[in-house]
């Protein structure tokens, strides 16, 4: 697919490599495992020990669950607000104007979920990088050990995107046959709540499509399928992209991944249910379908 598509949402090595010593690009590391449980939130290890033995010059490590998350929400994964998020740009030393490229050794939904943090949180200039830290080693990109110098910056948020998340009750109104597409991003198996981990109960939110985030990128390599392959996938589902879309998995990451694949479409009518599973299978009164 092309590296130049949507406006540089998704980028190669190369395209990174001729801008990074050029001084106009930020690179965040957003190295972050998850280990699934078979029931509730995956486990979290952080990805600093692979930053430290290796990362691409001038990058900062960033971690999915201490720095992207609030740690006072109600479940993993919260949503920064607009003041943690200032916070957490100001002590990167990244300014409003700054172009930031995101990448990772792990699965590319950690990279998409901190796609999805700054870009709901209004920062305009954002890449991923497609095929990660295996891309940009096999592409014969500079490594540093290095830890960078930061200056903190001075960072204000002009407009938050906040409509591309939604609570509980939106999802409520939407399962009772509100006007929108719910798309849940968790593997078939999950999805029909025949097999896998699962949240409180197995199975789905009715109404829901199914467009597993694993189909959207190589499993080995990190890289995006092509854009035709998105577009198929959706497809093979009935989207109507007439239709505002709810992306929704366990808690929120693998969500970010479709979400992300929707918007290198062009379709940027998507939002993101926050908690996900993690708080609607366990409500006494949300229906939960499988089969």
């Amino acid at each position: 697919m092309s590296s130049m598509s949507r406006n540089d949402l998704l980028v190669e090595p190369e395209w990174l490599q001729t801008r990074l010593d050029q001084g106009v690009i930020r690179v965040l590391d957003c190295t972050t495992h998850m280990i699934a449980q078979p029931v509730g939130s995956s486990q979290i290890v952080s990805g600093l020990p692979n930053f430290l033995e290796g990362h691409i010059p001038g990058a900062c490590h960033v971690d999915m669950a201490t720095d992207l998350s609030d740690p006072d929400g109600p479940y993993p994964f919260t949503m920064l607000d607009s003041n943690q998020f200032v916070a957490l740009m100001q002590r990167l030393g990244i300014k409003p104007s700054d172009h930031i490229v995101l990448y990772g050794r792990s699965a590319m939904s950690t990279v998409t979920r901190a796609w999805v943090v700054l870009h709901i949180n209004g920062h305009e200039k954002l890449s991923v990088l497609n095929g990660g830290w295996s891309a940009w080693a096999n592409a014969g990109g500079p490594v540093s050990t290095q830890n960078p110098e930061i200056k903190p910056s001075v960072y204000e948020v002009s407009q938050p995107r906040f409509e591309h998340i939604v609570d509980l009750e939106k999802v409520r109104d939407v399962a009772n046959r509100a006007p929108q597409t719910l798309v849940n991003a968790l593997t078939r198996v999950q999805f029909m709540g025949s097999g896998g981990p699962h949240y409180g109960r197995p199975g789905r939110i009715p109404g829901s499509l199914n467009v597993p985030a694993r189909e959207l990128f190589d499993l080995k390599t990190n890289r995006f399928v092509s854009v035709a392959q998105i577009q198929s996938l959706f497809a093979a589902v009935g989207i109507d992209w007439e239709q505002p879309t709810i992306h929704y998995c366990g808690g929120g990451i693998a969500a970010s991944t479709s979400a992300f694949a929707q918007a290198l479409l062009g379709h940027d009518n998507w939002a993101i249910y926050d908690h996900s599973l993690l708080q609607w299978s366990v409500q006494p009164d949300t229906p939960m379908v499988t089969g």
